[in-house]
């Protein structure tokens, strides 16, 4: 379908504001030293700060795709095609013109409603994708019976057939533990390590207890596992990498280091942007910069005071006094916008939704700019294509948007 330009937004609207303080990602660290080098010095992972080159002409909105219910996630194919989840249960491919294509067969059956968060969630492309078409789809898992009662986030395999319309070999490669009948924080972004290991966010499942903090279940947990499900055997604990997790749902790799960094809801405010390190804990239940339900957000109520160090990982960024809650996102690496080049974006979508340009020098997260901010659409997932162009799934009016200029 052809491109359709959408309504520009007053310029103001477009420049940086900072909405909330920043937050160096150490806080176990008392000095950068301790933490093995400071930004651009000789070991550190992280590169010396480059002069920003000159902006281009203003980025803007067009219409990819249109006509989805619900999109969660997207993948891109090696091709410039792309797949699709909407959240009722469909897989769908759009090839490079914007072609929606017919749902795909054999995608694993969803738990799915109107009033609840689950359904088919979030799908990536295997890294030998090339070789062996392998994909992997996130999705609620309805009550299985025996083994499997209960709902929870399972983990499947396929083979995408080479006509683009049908999954083959389906094999279900990881289940969360344990499962419930419950319809929300089921997580579920999927990203590759540069190792080949599969990252899998899961929430906590709204269950008010103490088991995200515990290394006897997978609620509230990064897991890490192999392409076959199995344990890579370099995790903290068992399959996982992390804990103390609310409801992550948005993952991506850094460009530079090769590190985790996810996005996660808070309760009423206290959003998270986090640098996701092997064993850290991330304070849920115990402490956030949100206030329980029922409470008038502010200073006062922040679960456990808030601040999260030294028991705790603090935060790279946050999201006070308000959730804006923070979904899908991706490091921007490519030609077309050079002046973002190393920027985080990430779609929200509760208050003031929008798309957020978070810049950062080195670890350290140092501004926020709102983005698109007029169009007021939930942002669920954007990525990077191999155009260099940046997609985004509006939620709200079933389309994937492309940035362009």
């Amino acid at each position: 379908m052809p491109d359709r330009p959408l309504p520009s937004e007053p310029a103001d609207a477009r420049r940086r504001e900072l909405l909330c303080h920043a937050v160096r990602y150490a806080a176990a660290c008392a000095t950068v030293s301790a933490c093995g080098g400071g930004h651009g010095d000789p070991g550190s992972p992280w590169p010396a700060p480059a002069p920003s080159p000159p902006a281009g002409p203003p980025a803007r909105l067009t219409r990819w795709v249109t006509g989805l219910q619900q999109p969660w996630g997207l993948a891109f194919l090696p091709d410039g095609s792309a797949l699709v989840t909407e959240k009722p249960g469909r897989l769908r491919h759009v090839d490079t013109e914007g072609t929606l294509s017919a749902p795909l067969s054999g995608v694993p059956g969803v738990y799915s409603g109107a009033d609840t968060q689950g359904g088919l969630l979030d799908v990536v492309i295997d890294p030998n994708f090339t070789a062996n078409r392998r994909i992997y789809l996130s999705y609620a898992e309805p009550d299985q019976g025996g083994a499997y009662t209960g709902i929870g986030t399972a983990v499947a395999r396929a083979v995408l057939s080479a006509d683009l319309r049908n999954l083959e070999a389906v094999t279900v490669i990881y289940r969360q533990t344990p499962r419930f009948n419950g319809d929300g924080h089921f997580g579920s972004r999927l990203v590759f390590g540069r190792d080949g290991h599969l990252f899998i966010t899961l929430g906590d499942r709204q269950v008010q207890t103490e088991a995200p903090q515990t290394t006897d279940n997978h609620l509230g947990k990064v897991v890490r596992i192999t392409t076959d499900g199995g344990n890579p055997g370099n995790n903290f604990s068992g399959l996982i990498w992390s804990v103390g997790h609310r409801n992550p749902q948005g993952a991506a790799i850094h460009p530079d280091t090769g590190e985790l960094w996810i996005s996660e809801h808070g309760p009423q405010g206290g959003d998270e942007i986090n640098r996701v390190l092997r064993g850290g804990n991330y304070g849920w239940p115990r402490v956030s910069y949100g206030c329980p339900y029922g409470q008038t957000p502010g200073e006062a109520c922040r679960i456990g005071g808030g601040t999260h160090a030294p028991s705790f990982v603090e935060p790279a960024w946050y999201w006070v006094p308000i959730s804006c809650a923070p979904s899908g996102m991706c490091f921007y690496t490519g030609d077309r916008f050079p002046e973002w080049r190393g920027n985080l974006f990430v779609g929200t979508m509760a208050d003031q939704r929008c798309l957020r340009r978070l810049t950062l020098n080195g670890p350290t997260v140092t501004s926020e700019e709102r983005l698109f901010r007029s169009l007021d659409v939930r942002m669920r997932d954007v990525k990077q294509g191999p155009d260099g162009w940046l997609y985004v799934l509006d939620e709200t009016n079933g389309h994937i948007l492309r940035i362009d200029r």
